[in-house]
């Protein structure tokens, strides 16, 4: 009554019904494995019969040797062992066949995992670290692929061992039945107190789980600064602490477990020695033969394993769906839009003679958790224009460069690219107009392997002749062809191998080999010196192709070289620019320029302030 009571409480506390979407959830990728699942039912099947058929063989070995019937040794001796060798080889298989599916499973749910994870918006995900981004991806989708493969089947073929043995024991002496069912009792009061403590352990290794990994993913990335900042106690201290912390857990648990084995153990011996005396004295009244009380044994210890499995399966069922519960957190977060790539693909096309032009017209934006960092910003970038976007730290370049690229959507106002040439073609920035942008952000972004293969991420198929065009475009070529290897020179973790000023223009190539009709340099040329600043500029600026371009600065030098300038200021943006039309023309008139060139040094140096 009291289990009973439990277990409504726990369906009116909402759990069952968390576990029915998530149990929904998992049935989505189960489905599509039904073939396996169905191949390893069978040979779990297969494995259960053949065991049985072992039991009544055994029994008839046991009767022939305690009756003396010598001529039918030889036949039962060679069928015991041609089952075992069958048991043998089918149990081989099985796990071969496990192992294979098994990985199979796992590397495709990871693979379907990992795409979503990628489609979802960027603002919902940076709510996780990577740590925990880490964990959810590769423990928890373990747990499902391996929940798809054996948690159906397995329950199949433990109900199956659980009946099918019962039904033997049925047929030939009931009452060793009652020894089978003398378990359920203790497994149904032990798994009420298991279930509460298995679904907060269940949660909380993986929250520990995911700020281990965090902290190793962290750590590792960032040795350099460790080291710098001479931090390495401090952070060996920190690893001890979350050690600690991980070992009482599961200390914590392995007690209760502990206690709760030792229970179970002693309840099984009991139930196995009553078992044991009930078959002795059938035995002796003659009710039954020597091979029978053998063959009733076993057939005991199966139904009584089987029901400690099947109670078993409550505590699986919780880590399965726990594990589904933090993957859907992820998966079902909102989605990017990528409808409109066909779209975009032949607005390019349209267009790669006179470029596109990017409008903002009222943009407004808010983060979740923040203030409005933009209340009707406006600005307009043309091809073969090259505009500057400035303000102080904090006040919203960086997010604009966002906006920009549709990794967090405007809130109000309009934001759109249209033709060079036809103001009218018109498509509104979404994720599928990311592919018109070539973006340097600020730092070290390239990738560990060769220069080669970086660039060719974002161009597979590029020649060497175009990756070496674009490098010498970035002033990178003066440095990578006195490489013995050249552009297939490697490149370690996180440019390692290369300066900040270098990496910086490997980027910068990257991002021209592209060739996206907009360009974003988000800082992009911070660590470079003024002379190969211009340079890198004046080339990007030389191109024919019709690109526009972006750059967020606080350095003078860039701002001399842009078309227009805007200033992030009161949640908009302020345009600064010549008298003359342009201040780039050999015929520009001296003075605008002298006074153009000190409005933009002062607003510079305040802006460094």
């Amino acid at each position: 009554m009291a289990s009973l009571k439990f277990y409504i409480k726990r369906i009116k506390e909402g759990r069952l019904r968390e576990m029915v979407a998530q149990t929904k959830w998992i049935y989505g990728y189960a489905r599509k494995y039904w073939l396996a699942m169905i191949f390893y039912t069978a040979l779990g099947l297969t494995t259960t019969v053949i065991g049985l058929l072992q039991s009544l063989v055994s029994r008839d070995m046991v009767d022939i040797i305690t009756g003396y019937r010598v001529g039918e040794i030889i036949k039962t001796f060679v069928l015991m062992i041609a089952l075992a060798v069958g048991t043998t080889i089918l149990s081989r298989i099985s796990d071969y066949a496990s192992s294979y599916i098994s990985m199979r499973v796992d590397a495709e749910i990871k693979g379907d995992i990992f795409s979503k994870i990628l489609e979802t918006d960027w603002e919902s995900l940076t709510k996780y670290h990577t740590g925990d981004l880490l964990t959810r991806w590769s423990s928890d989708a373990s747990a499902i692929s391996n929940g798809v493969l054996s948690f159906i089947p397995n329950t199949i073929i433990t109900i199956f061992r659980f009946f099918s043995a019962f039904a033997m024991v049925i047929c030939y002496d009931w009452t060793f039945a009652i020894f089978a069912f003398l378990n359920i009792p203790v497994n149904l009061f032990l798994s009420k107190r298991l279930i509460n403590r298995m679904v907060n352990n269940n949660k909380r290794s993986a929250q520990m789980s995911a700020r281990m990994s965090g902290f190793n993913q962290e750590t590792f990335s960032n040795i350099q600064v460790i080291k710098s900042f001479d931090l390495i106690e401090i952070y060996k201290e920190k690893l001890s602490k979350l050690q600690k912390d991980v070992i009482g857990m599961k200390l914590e648990f392995q007690k209760m477990s502990m206690g709760t084995g030792i229970l179970m153990t002693f309840v099984t011996m009991t139930i196995s020695y009553l078992a044991y005396g009930w078959g002795i004295y059938r035995v002796f009244s003659g009710a039954i033969s020597y091979g029978s009380m053998t063959m009733f044994l076993g057939l005991s210890g199966q139904l009584t394993g089987a029901v400690s499995s099947l109670t078993s399966l409550v505590p699986s069922v919780i880590s399965l769906t726990t594990s589904a519960g933090r993957l859907m957190d992820i998966v079902e977060m909102p989605r990017e839009d990528y409808s409109k790539s066909n779209e975009v693909d032949s607005f390019k096309e349209r267009h790669k003679d006179d470029g596109v032009a990017l409008v903002l017209d009222d943009v407004e934006y808010s983060y979740r958790t923040k203030n409005k960092v933009f209340n009707g910003a406006s600005m307009m970038v043309k091809p073969h224009e090259v505009v500057a976007l400035v303000g102080p730290s904090g006040e919203g370049k960086t997010t604009m460069m966002r906006v920009l690229l549709s990794l967090v959507a405007s809130q109000g106002g309009d934001a759109h690219v249209c033709g060079g040439d036809d103001e009218n073609d018109v498509i509104e920035l979404s994720p599928s107009t990311r592919r018109l942008f070539s973006y340097v952000p600020q730092g070290n972004t390239m990738l560990s392997g060769t220069i080669a293969e970086n660039m060719r991420n974002v161009k597979p198929d590029a020649t060497d002749d175009e990756i070496i065009a674009a490098l010498k475009k970035a002033c990178a070529w003066n440095f990578i062809e006195k490489l013995p290897d050249g552009i297939y020179a490697k490149i370690q973790e996180k440019g390692g191998g290369f300066s900040e000023g270098q990496a910086q223009r490997l980027s910068i190539a990257r991002s021209l080999l592209r060739h996206s009709p907009i360009l974003l340099l988000d800082e992009a040329t911070s660590a470079l010196d003024s002379k190969t600043e211009k340079s890198v500029l004046a080339n990007i600026m030389a191109d024919e192709y019709p690109r526009a371009c972006i750059v967020t600065t606080h350095r003078p030098s860039v701002l001399l070289s842009c078309d227009r300038v805007y200033e992030i200021k009161d949640k908009k943006l302020f345009v600064l620019t010549l008298s003359s039309s342009n201040h780039r023309r050999e015929d520009h008139n001296l003075c605008s320029f002298r006074l153009f060139h000190n409005s933009i040094y002062h607003l510079a140096n305040g802006l460094c302030l």
